[in-house]
């Protein structure tokens, strides 16, 4: 990995964690940060496109409020939107 490819992973990672709505931040940063190290020039871009997308909007799709639109549906926002936010997702060995 290249000193360009881990900063992109630290800028995705810092910008997934640093959102603005505090549940954001612990939804989206959390994923992020369980999925950057094996992520592929593909998925980061795809991860680089969806912590664009407004909280307001991520989280009116992550309750059900509002469906996904067809333009920013993709495989790796349907993982995240669909991830069990529990003691097991977040690492609680219990």
């Amino acid at each position: 990995m290249t000193a360009t490819d881990e900063n992109r992973r630290k800028r995705i990672v810092w910008r997934a964690c640093h959102r603005g709505i505090k549940e954001m931040d612990i939804v989206v940063g959390t994923f992020v940060q369980g999925r950057i190290a094996q992520s592929d020039a593909a998925e980061l871009q795809e991860l680089e496109r969806i912590i664009e997308i407004p909280d307001q909007d991520l989280l009116a799709w992550l309750t059900g409020a509002q469906p996904v639109p067809d333009d920013q549906k993709s495989a790796l926002l349907q993982e995240m939107l669909s991830a069990r936010f529990d003691e097991t997702f977040f690492g609680n060995p219990e």
